[in-house]
């Protein structure tokens, strides 16, 4: 029993990934006249739809929303009792339905019409009674249900949400999202968090950056990570310019290689070409560095290479940047 339930489940994923694969020989140019209808639109995308159409209508509102082009969902049941009104000129419908033929749609057709609004149709069914109303058909038919009866909505309505993921993703490519503007649009998300953060917002600067001159003993090298307490200090030459940097790491090798430090200087001890981020990258990017280079600090240098600030990893976690 066990091996039939799952040999069940791998069949659904298995036709549901083929309906989306079979979406892509269709991205001719009805897709991209579907995508300047959108981008052109003066006013909001209403995306509409009922039943499980609706549904998937609703995510790919919810999609468009929040990466740049302004939509909401109108409910076509509602929209014959009086919702019709919140469209308005120069806005662009986004219509769901597999069968073309979906009567709570045709009903608020005559309406759309005379507010000169272009309709964009997903449809399984090309040739319908909505797809000929339509300026843009946009065909989302698959083969069969993942459903073993062949009847509820399933490769049907994961076709027409990918396509409208599609269509979203296009959209904020040519519209040039920035990971910022996303988070402005997500502003209590962790992915807004994520996105808001730059390194000049984390980092440390003026006094509180740990410095000493490549020709300072070992003993004062301490001292400084000692009373800066990053566990890291930069080293820099005469004038001030960054020539290296020691870690913690750095002195449990010196150490092991040379038993004492008596004698040492920073420039003998230090690494060389420290890795460096600029103050305006995110500082989920710092992260990313830190921890592909198995490190904990990233050092942020000025015009004249000078350090202007230093970042440690247990700043960016503080900050939840996770």
């Amino acid at each position: 029993m066990t091996d039939k339930l799952l040999k069940l489940a791998e069949r659904v994923l298995r036709i549901e990934a083929e309906a989306i694969q079979g979406l892509v020989p269709r991205l001719d140019a009805r897709f991209l006249e579907a995508v300047e209808l959108l981008r052109g639109c003066r006013g909001r995308v209403i995306v509409t739809g009922i039943g499980k159409s609706g549904l998937v209508g609703r995510k790919i509102a919810a999609t468009l929303a929040s990466t740049g082009t302004p939509a909401y969902f109108l409910h076509p049941a509602e929209g014959v009792h009086g919702d019709i009104g919140m469209v308005a000129r120069g806005d662009v419908v986004l219509a769901l339905s597999n069968s073309g033929e979906t009567d709570e749609l045709l009903a608020i057709l005559p309406q759309l019409k005379r507010l000169g609004a272009p309709l964009i149709l997903l449809t399984g069914t090309p040739g319908s009674a909505l797809a000929k109303q339509s300026d843009v058909v946009l065909d989302v038919s698959v083969r069969e249900e993942a459903c073993p009866m062949n009847l509820a909505p399933t490769s049907s309505t994961t076709a027409a949400l990918a396509l409208g993921d599609a269509l979203a993703m296009v959209l904020l490519e040519l519209r040039g999202l920035r990971p910022e503007d996303y988070a402005a649009l997500h502003p209590r998300g962790s992915l807004g968090w994520r996105a808001l953060f730059k390194v000049v917002d984390l980092m440390h600067t003026g006094e509180a950056v740990p410095r000493v001159g490549e020709d300072a003993p070992m003993s004062e090298v301490i001292r400084e990570m000692t009373d800066k307490a990053l566990g890291v200090t930069t080293v820099v030459d005469a004038l001030g310019r960054l020539v290296g940097i020691f870690t913690d790491g750095d002195l449990r090798r010196v150490h092991v290689r040379h038993g004492s430090i008596h004698g040492l200087r920073a420039r003998d001890c230090m690494t060389r070409s420290p890795k460096l981020i600029g103050e305006d990258e995110l500082a989920a990017k710092a992260l990313q560095v830190m921890e592909s280079l198995a490190i904990t600090s990233l050092v942020i240098v000025d015009d004249a290479y000078r350090p202007a600030g230093i970042i440690h990893m247990h700043d960016i976690l503080r900050a939840k940047i996770v």
